[in-house]
């Protein structure tokens, strides 16, 4: 969370334990430990397992390409005078919605694993996908708080 004096920020992101460089260092020792497992039983005339390891080593990059595609996520919500925008990336793709702060309805989430919803003008968004429970709780009490308060 950021403040300034007329602007308030939230920003999740999603939680992924490799870094870019390590991902693709455990791609390539998979690919490497396979193909010399395969190479083995290639030699002592068992070209049967070669088949396996590139179906498995094209699911095993499958699964990477699915991690790195959505290891940038994050959810951005940003509260300034007039505006409150909620800018969600998934996949590389970014997607931004507006709300008039003064007409924005928060739904607090009820149980552990609900979205906080946000709610104006017929728009109604779910925000708080990378936020753990509490977080989320705290963020929707916060925002409805700076709302009520007026500044914004």
């Amino acid at each position: 969370m950021r403040r300034d004096l007329d602007r308030r920020e939230w920003l999740w992101r999603r939680n992924c334990s490799l870094t870019p460089r390590q991902t693709v260092a455990a791609w390539a020792m998979l690919c490497v430990l396979s193909l010399a497992v395969a190479a083995v039983f290639l030699l002592h005339g068992v070209w049967q397992v070669l088949c396996f390891t590139g179906v498995e080593l094209a699911a095993v990059t499958a699964a990477f390409l699915c991690y790195a595609r959505h290891a940038s996520d994050y959810e951005q919500v940003v509260l300034t005078s007039g505006c409150l925008v909620v800018e969600r990336a998934n996949a590389g793709k970014i997607a931004q919605t507006r709300f008039v702060p003064s007409r924005t309805r928060i739904g607090m989430p009820e149980h552990a694993g609900e979205l906080i919803t946000l709610e104006s003008g017929g728009v109604t968004l779910e925000v708080g996908r990378y936020a753990l429970a509490p977080q989320r709780t705290a963020f929707a009490s916060e925002l409805r708080m700076e709302l009520l308060a007026g500044r914004f």
